[in-house]
């Protein structure tokens, strides 16, 4: 431990499980006071125990602006003030092709993935514009930053946080606010719902496995003066796939153009 959030307050949305609770988990061993924030009581309660006094849970929906609003406050009343906002809950949605999608999740999809984040982002900066400038970090997705078709309404939503954020950062900077998005790749949480395995081995150039504390890196970099001189910048956490797939599968892709020759 550095200390590097020694006497900072920060809020995690859906801290209660992945990537979130590894966040938590790690500002809290960095010294800071963390406000635990899900719609998942249970979870976060117990959460908030077993770390005891840094930590408190508040239960809210992000998709409710008044909620929103009424967690900066908790935070502030309970801890004295706030000086990071990691926006990360998030919710997936269907696979189904376009042809054959219903549609019927994109109303809580973009509820939660963007509006969430949007009104988070609102709250904590009028906090924290007012009290000497500090970070707020949003969760997008390396579905936003590579084509592809599924899950497209929550592809949809990841790239909307890309733009929001981009916008805030140009809009909060003169308050000393830095607004910054983590994208994780194939990174194991709650909303994962696909075989990691395969899909890293044909689409991922470092072959290992991602955590939840890998973000969890990133966001503290982001939230520290670490990055002090950087707003507005999308950060990829995803094995290399945003840059193009592994060697073994072009070198594969080129031996079939080449009738079967070795490549390499």
């Amino acid at each position: 431990m550095n200390g590097e959030l020694e006497g900072k307050v920060a809020i995690v949305t859906g801290g209660s499980s992945g990537i979130g609770r590894a966040t938590v988990e790690l500002f809290v061993e960095e010294g800071a006071r963390v406000v635990v924030a899900d719609v998942d009581r249970d979870r976060g309660e117990d959460l908030a125990a077993r770390l005891g006094e840094p930590v408190a849970f508040k239960q809210i929906d992000v998709a409710v602006a008044d909620e929103v609003h009424e967690l900066v406050d908790f935070a502030v009343g309970r801890f004295g003030g706030l000086d990071v906002m990691f926006n990360n809950a998030g919710v997936s949605s269907s696979f189904r092709r376009l042809l054959r999608n219903d549609l019927e999740d994109f109303d809580r999809v973009m509820a939660v993935n963007v509006f969430g984040v949007l009104v988070g982002t609102q709250a904590a900066g009028r906090h924290i514009a007012e009290h000497g400038g500090g970070a707020i970090v949003n969760t997008t997705s390396m579905g936003a930053l590579t084509g592809g078709s599924q899950p497209i309404v929550y592809r949809t939503s990841k790239a909307a946080v890309i733009q929001l954020s981009r916008s805030a950062a140009t809009d909060l900077a003169e308050y000393g606010i830095r607004v910054n998005c983590v994208a994780p790749g194939h990174v194991a949480t709650g909303i994962t719902e696909y075989d990691l395995g395969s899909v890293i081995e044909v689409s991922q150039p470092l072959q290992r496995q991602g955590t939840p504390r890998d973000v969890a890196n990133a966001v503290l970099f982001l939230s520290t003066d670490r990055s002090a001189h950087m707003t507005g910048v999308v950060m990829p956490v995803d094995g290399g796939t945003s840059a193009g797939p592994p060697v073994h599968q072009m070198e594969l892709l080129m031996a079939r153009n080449q009738g079967g020759k070795d490549a390499r």
